[in-house]
């Protein structure tokens, strides 16, 4: 027997560099679990089918547990003259077993072995990230509901617009983070199906029974194409796109929080078990976590790119180009899940500063819509309304007030219409509860959204 598993048609041997960068042992292994259990039920389906013997059968899922169990104990060498994690493993299992260890990759192909490890582990994965960001989204909830009185200011345009409770402002990233759990269950009806027995390309010859195989290993459907089977990696292209955009959500709640910890705000206090100081600077506590949360997104990013690069000029069906689909993506896996953990516990020990919150809102100019809405309600259009509230706002920077400062006479200045009742409508407290609209700030409307959220879990 040759030592490659394909080198009865070689000559010569690879240079040793050559085989270093043919091999991808080195990141693949990973995937250990995952193709020692679609050995075995490859093993269990050439039986029953009369493929191999019953005893063989046996002889080789005995050699394939005994394998993992090296592995598991640190005892199993790799090596990068066997490629990969397929031919190490079953280099171990014929060094075990002998030349039955041979029989295993009967009917099958290294093409729909490494598919079908694939999407098993993508399926594992996927399950994974959606208990995270689900556990993300349970501390988001409870955050909301213990801080649903503070009020704060909201932005457009990094400026301040409106008053809006903090509850409200949060609760934001429980709804994206919903939709992102939603698309990655959806993926799953594309990630769940099973290549193996596609062969390298056009099927096998053998009597195999896919269905079975699918049983299995809990598929719950097989590729109706050979050829679709083993090229296919658009469910990869999807999970790292459904990954990329839980990193875009993340990243922007962790720009949130970094400009809520700066001095400049002080509107938290995050732990210092997520922070750090400066080599240089003792006074300092930076927000680390959340920035390399915030960069990691474009790492994600980078393998979403990249895997659509790898893709767009291949023709049917494996092309050695494929072996680069892993390292990305398990990359992306790893770098999700630790944010995703990162950031549920930033927030969880995340202290709000209510008092600077309060003082915040109180010298702005952020009630000055519900201005504008009263003198509409008052018969004012709206257009001469945002007029004259931006006179009166122009006027009271000029002189160094905000327009709870304004007295009556001075609001008349402005327009006739405006009465007494008007000091009723600038407390940040009302302005933010008389947005009673569904969705909307107010604290009815919040308390509706808190429940249809809990609901929603």
């Amino acid at each position: 027997m040759t030592e490659k598993a394909w080198g009865g048609r070689f000559q010569g041997e690879a240079i040793e560099w050559v085989d270093d960068f043919n091999a991808s042992i080195h990141f693949d292994k990973i995937l250990i679990d995952m193709d020692i259990a679609s050995s075995v039920a490859h093993a269990k389906m050439l039986a029953s089918n009369h493929i191999i013997t019953d005893s063989e059968k046996d002889q080789i899922i005995d050699g394939l547990n005994a394998v993992l169990d090296d592995y598991n104990q640190g005892h199993l060498e790799f090596s990068t003259q066997h490629e990969d994690i397929h031919m190490n493993i079953e280099r171990a299992l014929i060094s075990k077993i002998g030349d039955t260890g041979g029989k295993l990759h009967t009917a099958r192909s290294r093409n729909d072995q490494v598919a079908t490890d694939m999407h098993l582990y993508v399926k594992g994965r996927v399950h994974e990230m959606i208990e995270r960001i689900e556990s993300l989204q349970k501390t988001i909830l409870n955050l909301a509901k213990e801080n649903i009185h503070v009020i704060m200011p909201g932005y457009t345009h990094l400026q301040r617009a409106q008053p809006v409770l903090f509850s409200h402002h949060i609760m934001a990233y429980f709804w994206m983070l919903k939709r992102d759990k939603e698309r990655f269950w959806d993926s799953l009806k594309r990630i769940d199906i099973s290549p193996l027995g596609a062969g390298a390309i056009s099927g096998t010859t053998f009597n195999i029974d896919r269905e079975q195989t699918r049983e299995i290993l809990e598929f719950a459907d097989i590729y109706q194409n050979s050829m679709d089977a083993v090229s296919d990696r658009d469910y990869i292209v999807e999970t790292l796109s459904n990954i990329s955009l839980v990193m875009v959500h993340l990243s922007r709640l962790s720009e949130e929080i970094i400009f809520w910890m700066s001095e400049e705000a002080d509107f938290i206090t995050l732990s210092d078990q997520f922070t750090t100081g400066s080599s240089m600077m003792p006074q300092k506590k930076n927000p680390d976590m959340a920035e390399l949360i915030r960069g990691k997104s474009a790492r994600t990013a980078g393998s979403l790119m990249s895997m659509l690069m790898l893709l767009k000029g291949l023709p049917l069906t494996y092309n050695k180009d494929m072996q680069e689909d892993k390292e990305g993506l398990f990359d992306a896996v790893t770098t999700v899940n630790g944010s995703l953990q990162i950031m549920n516990g930033m927030l969880g020990t995340m202290v709000i500063n209510e008092k600077i919150l309060k003082k915040t809102v109180q010298e702005d100019f952020s009630n000055a819509t519900e201005l504008a809405d009263y003198l509409v309600q008052k018969g004012v259009s709206f257009r001469k309304a945002h007029e004259v509230v931006g006179k009166v706002v122009l006027k009271s920077i000029n002189e160094g007030k905000y327009l709870k400062d304004l007295s009556l006479e001075e609001f008349k200045q402005e327009h006739e219409r405006i009465e007494t009742d008007v000091f009723d409508i600038l407390d940040p407290k009302i302005v933010v509860d008389r947005r009673k609209s569904s969705g909307g700030t107010g604290t009815e409307a919040v308390l509706k959204q808190l429940d249809a959220a809990e609901k929603s879990l």
